[in-house]
């Protein structure tokens, strides 16, 4: 048979054709595999697919072969499998730092990397309409630029803003310049923790971060820079709400054992005190957020020690409670 132009690329056709049209479930038979080729300009014989698909196997793809009716080739293991994308889906489906149409195009290339009949199995699962998502589309590329700074040690700039009730950005006067360490994603937002003057440590929601540049400037590493731990500084600082580090000691009932392993890791000394609680002695940002927290366990948790957080916690209590004074008793 004369040769085409397209007969340099009958490999990749039909390496093409198995990715996208067949598994497990799917084989395909020689005839739809020439049928295939056919509609892309290649005209083939069906003893040259036999020598073609045991090229692909010694080039690493692992195809296999269902024998008698019904049978065929199909593409046995592939990089991902179905429940791994599934996964990956759902994870970008949660993922708030995402916009909803950074999400569908990430699910879309997701679904790439299965046959295009497990596809359609994937897409049944994307529900992304009245999810809480991102409304900054360039979170996607900040992400990008800042692992670039990390990665060449230089300061970044950028300017800073909050969402007003008229679903505006509002953005601060200043431009912001800092040190990149890393990014954390805690409470469904990415943030990037960062050391900037006059601050010291701290952190910025990089969904809330725009016009990102990567100055020529080194990066600083100030004493307490030096050997940050970025996982231990997520778990002192609640709901990234920045506050002063003290070592407060707490008594937790023990059906909160899974809660506060949840919060603090598997490390955390869990010291039992009686029967029924347990005592927790760490360092913590004590901050608002760290305070309600704590609040939203009721009687199950009691602060022991400091005095200055017990009274922190009390005033918090007594502001909510001045909300509602006509329910109240004495």
């Amino acid at each position: 048979m004369a040769k085409c132009e397209n007969q340099k690329g009958k490999l990749l056709y039909i390496k093409d054709f198995l990715e996208q049209y067949t598994d497990e479930d799917h084989p395909a038979s020689t005839g739809e595999i020439l049928k295939y080729l056919n509609s892309h300009g290649i005209p083939a014989e069906r003893k040259s697919i036999y020598s073609d698909i045991a090229q692909l196997q010694a080039l690493g793809m692992d195809i296999g072969l269902q024998k008698g009716k019904g049978g065929g080739y199909y593409l046995a293991s592939r990089l991902f499998q179905l429940p791994e994308l599934k996964l990956l889906v759902d994870a970008v489906l949660s993922s708030r730092f995402l916009t909803e149409k950074k999400s569908l195009e990430l699910i879309k290339k997701l679904s790439c990397l299965t046959s295009q009949h497990n596809a359609k199995k994937l897409r049944r699962q994307v529900v992304v309409s009245g999810r809480v998502k991102s409304m900054n589309e360039s979170i996607y590329y900040n992400v990008d630029y800042l692992h670039e700074a990390i990665a060449e040690n230089l300061q970044i700039t950028f300017r800073y803003f909050d969402w007003g009730i008229d679903k505006k950005r509002h953005y601060r006067p200043k431009l912001y310049q800092a040190s990149p360490y890393g990014l954390c994603w805690t409470n469904e937002n990415y943030y990037l923790i960062a050391y900037a003057n006059p601050h010291g440590i701290t952190h910025y929601r990089v969904d809330k971060m725009a016009s990102l540049s990567l100055t020529d400037l080194p990066r600083e590493f100030p004493p307490e820079a030096q050997n940050l731990d970025l996982a231990a500084y997520g778990k002192k600082v609640f709901d990234m709400f920045g506050g002063e580090e003290t070592t407060v000691k707490l008594r937790f009932q023990r059906n909160l054992a899974g809660v506060v392993l949840d919060r603090f890791g598997k490390e955390a000394m869990l010291i039992p005190d009686g029967d029924e609680a347990f005592l927790l002695t760490t360092q913590i940002s004590v901050s608002p957020s760290f305070l309600s927290w704590l609040a939203g366990f009721g009687e199950q948790v009691q602060i022991l020690y400091p005095d200055s957080v017990k009274k922190r916690f009390c005033t918090l209590c007594q502001n909510c409670l001045s909300l509602y004074r006509d329910f109240t008793t004495d």
